[in-house]
């Protein structure tokens, strides 16, 4: 009889820690181009004001939420017109009102940037690129890697890094 209890007790723990789960709030995302790979963390706007306030301006951030966004490259190319190695990197951004920075840093697993001050330099690269207006908000940060770019969209921010590999 014991055992039949202890068997629902186990039962009933197991399916109510399946069940009682939510999705995360920022999910990890890939987005795949060809020969790129970038993974990052998935923020919502949810009615926030976003660069400036939460993003400040001028600060490095993880391009993302919760671990720091990594970019893969599958063979040598060029990001934001620089030579890059094959191999993986942690891609922090400085987003700026009309120009953000992006770094490839060489240490991994990051969580988020508050330790870049002490991994600084194993920055691999840091290139700029203009940061343009979008008419409607984008909810969702959202990388993507069309031909030739990376394209990174939140709220009405768009930003695009050219990358050729």
């Amino acid at each position: 009889m014991k055992q039949i209890f202890l068997f629902l007790a186990i039962l009933g723990t197991t399916s109510y820690m399946a069940f009682s789960q939510e999705a995360p709030k920022s999910p990890r995302i890939t987005a795949e181009g060809k020969d790129v790979k970038v993974s990052y963390g998935q923020p919502s706007k949810r009615n926030r004001e976003i660069f400036g306030k939460l993003v400040p301006y001028g600060e490095v951030w993880r391009l993302g939420a919760n671990e720091a966004t990594e970019i893969t490259f599958a063979k040598n190319a060029t990001f934001g017109g620089k030579p890059v190695k094959a191999g993986t990197y942690t891609l922090f951004a400085i987003p700026g009102k009309s120009e953000w920075t992006f770094i490839l840093n060489s240490t991994l697993k990051q969580w988020g940037a508050f330790k870049y001050n002490e991994i600084k330099g194993n920055d691999v690269l840091k290139v700029t690129a203009p940061a343009t207006t979008v008419g409607s908000p984008v909810e969702k940060l959202t990388i993507t890697l069309p031909a030739n770019k990376l394209v990174v969209e939140w709220d009405k921010t768009k930003v695009e890094v050219p990358v050729k590999s």
